[in-house]
């Protein structure tokens, strides 16, 4: 599931150890954690864009014109999250008229979560990975088509990150992605898996180095995949689930 700097040690369930070739940074996007917010519905990103939902069967038929009708169709969705030393100051419980005291640090190592869930199946797969390029999101969606049922067709929903749409991709037989449009992070439910993992493993935390920052990715999505419920409770969207597959 991961891909770390030579040496390479190998780890049973994590894949592909390439070198870091660099890091980026990625703006810390503030807001509300979910357990301070109200539950997302399965109705969520309807109010934004509701042409998307309205014209997604249409949309899903147009392109699955050439899998056959036999096929199990799963929607899947997909994006990508940086994780590293340099995190933002959270939430949290204190007795009242305390000042709880975070840890902070001031490193800029990081590395990136590629990751997707399977609702309807309360399923996922991931990798870690050093960059975010398209050599990292081919490595991607290889690893969601070993994760897709026997015998069933994926629909991967995503945004149009550069990686994403770039024609040097090879997708997978069982695969077909739909982009979401742009600037509609609301639609994509993996953005709350990222906050719960934030919330619930990866917060109040200093990571020695890269290798730390790796395993606490890998560990933290292994713990997501533990709890199916969970993964179905944040990702279900009843425009997405509809019975039109």
């Amino acid at each position: 599931m991961a891909a770390r700097r030579p040496p390479a040690r190998h780890r049973g369930a994590l894949r592909g150890r390439v070198s870091r070739a660099y890091h980026r940074q990625a703006a810390h996007r503030p807001g509300l954690l979910p357990h301070q917010r109200q539950a997302a519905s399965p109705q969520a990103g309807r109010r934004g864009h509701p042409g998307v939902q309205k014209n997604f069967p249409r949309t899903l038929a147009a392109h699955l014109a050439g899998v056959t009708r036999k096929k199990r169709i799963e929607i899947w969705f997909q994006d990508e999250a940086r994780i590293g030393q340099k995190n933002g100051l959270v939430r949290q419980w204190a007795r009242r008229g305390t000042r709880p005291i975070q840890p902070a640090d001031q490193r800029y190592e990081s590395a990136y979560l590629f990751g997707a869930i399977c609702p309807a199946r309360g399923v996922g797969a991931a990798l870690a990975l050093p960059f975010a390029d398209t050599d990292a999101m081919q490595r991607h969606i290889d690893e969601i088509a070993l994760n897709v049922a026997r015998g069933a067709h994926a629909v991967l929903l995503l945004d149009r990150a550069g990686w994403h749409t770039t024609g040097n991709l090879v997708w997978p037989k069982n695969i077909t992605p739909i982009l979401l449009p742009s600037r509609s992070p609301e639609l994509n439910p993996v953005e709350q898996v990222w906050q719960y993992l934030r919330a619930n493993y990866l917060s109040n935390r200093v990571f020695d180095d890269y290798d730390a920052i790796i395993d606490a990715a890998c560990d933290a999505w292994r713990k997501l995949l533990a709890k199916p419920q969970t993964i179905t409770s944040i990702g279900m969207r009843e425009w997405a689930h509809e019975d039109h597959l």
